[in-house]
């Protein structure tokens, strides 16, 4: 979804590449990839902090640089095109010889996807025409073609479906920092099913400069048995319900010791479908409904009371949905005891606390306090009818995107170590 920024950080990456003349379940190289030295990754992937999760490949006949964010909340993966170079970074689709635009007679551009809220239609040209839009009202539109996608020199995908977008509009200037996005979730035009992984993880670090993602089996034995809660899955169609999403059950949500009170019902989608929980690595923070949120802010401020500075400002609110916001002493060396905020998914918890449960305001200060806010927001004020589970809250945890057995599993891990643990 990449609803929100974050601050930049650089980490290293390793890939279990799939070997397309081999079977699926092989697992046939590791490669240890660090993203400051990639100023040509033709044979390189980074993965790093910056507006959201990204991953550095190459793309087309010769290869072309793409810095791609890596959306578990998206289908269609596209690239920013232009038809010559430019200085902002893009795909030029007539500098490659594997490029092959889809006419609007394919089936490819009547397909049915989430991704396309109006339906693709045919351009003056007879191509096929498709516009994406995202919950922080960015929107790119262009032609859906084919192309080649490369890992590394040894590893790549031919004839992948993606969207070649020369149009779009976004607030947020860090978006011309990227090529495009690649989409992970489980609809039929995705990069994770057109690649035909069934499996993929990553672990996300935290002030570190270090994390791994992951396609293929996790087996190490230094990695702790995985918790899986199951996806959810909706035999029939709803209008707010994205089937193609990694959709869990929310059961409650505790604050300390205490679970919410709020009712359980609450939690479950609703006959239109809206109130489902998605596990997006392309929203940063996470975001509840309305009802929980207000209670989760109400018990938060309880147990918080003398030791967090509430900011005292009603009319501020962080990005659009966040209100729960505070002073903390700009020479405080470490973040302030509280309760831990964990949500109760089936079958596994996720428990968030310390220094993740407050983000400071970049640039807003208040005497010699920084501004400081609660890292869950009211997903009623992004106008989204849905429980979103951001990558912030998935720091320092392995979490597995399982499409076989379709489930999610996590389990705590210091995701700096993975380079240490790798040996590499």
């Amino acid at each position: 979804m990449n609803l929100l920024t974050i601050t930049t950080q650089i980490l290293i990456i390793f890939f279990f590449m799939h070997n397309p003349t081999q079977s699926l379940s092989s697992q046939t190289l590791i490669l240890p990839l660090k993203a400051k030295q990639i100023p040509h990754p033709s044979n390189k992937l980074s993965f790093h902090h910056n507006i959201s999760l990204t991953v550095s490949i190459t793309v087309g006949s010769p290869p072309q640089a793409a810095t791609m964010v890596l959306d578990t909340g998206s289908e269609l993966s596209w690239l920013r095109c232009r038809k010559a170079p430019a200085a902002a970074p893009s795909f030029s689709p007539s500098l490659s010889s594997s490029y092959r635009p889809t006419p609007c007679s394919s089936a490819t551009c009547t397909a049915r996807t989430r991704d396309f809220p109006i339906p693709a239609s045919c351009d003056a040209s007879r191509l096929c025409h498709a516009a994406v839009s995202y919950a922080d009202a960015s929107s790119v539109e262009g032609n859906l073609a084919a192309e080649d996608f490369h890992l590394d020199r040894s590893s790549s995908f031919n004839g992948l479906i993606f969207g070649c977008m020369d149009s779009g509009s976004s607030s947020n200037p860090e978006d011309l920092k990227t090529t495009g996005l690649v989409g992970m979730n489980r609809g039929g035009l995705s990069f994770i099913t057109q690649t035909g992984f069934r499996k993929f993880s990553y672990c996300i670090s935290g002030r570190d400069s270090s994390g791994v993602l992951l396609f293929g089996d996790a087996d190490f034995p230094w990695l702790s048995p995985l918790n899986y809660t199951p996806l959810v899955q909706m035999p029939t169609r709803l209008p707010y319900f994205d089937r193609a999403a990694y959709t869990v059950r929310l059961e409650g949500v505790r604050v300390g010791n205490r679970v919410l009170p709020v009712q359980k019902t609450i939690y479950e989608p609703d006959h239109t479908g809206g109130g489902q929980t998605m596990v997006d690595s392309g929203t940063q923070f996470t975001f509840l409904l309305g009802p929980v949120y207000d209670a989760l802010k109400a018990e938060f401020l309880l147990q918080t009371k003398g030791i967090l500075r509430p900011l005292g400002e009603p009319e501020f609110v962080f990005q659009g949905a966040m209100d729960a916001c505070f002073r903390v002493e700009l020479s405080r060396k470490a973040a302030p005891p509280m309760p831990a905020v964990t949500l109760m998914l089936r079958g596994v918890e996720m428990s968030v606390s310390g220094e993740k449960l407050l983000y400071r305001v970049a640039g807003m200060t208040r005497e010699n306090d920084g501004v400081y806010c609660l890292t869950f927001g009211n997903s009623d004020l992004l106008g989204v009818e849905a429980y979103i589970v951001g990558h912030h809250h998935q720091q320092n945890m392995w979490m597995e995107f399982d499409l076989l057995k379709s489930r999610v599993g996590l389990a705590g891990f210091s995701c700096d170590l993975a380079a240490q643990k790798l040996g590499l």
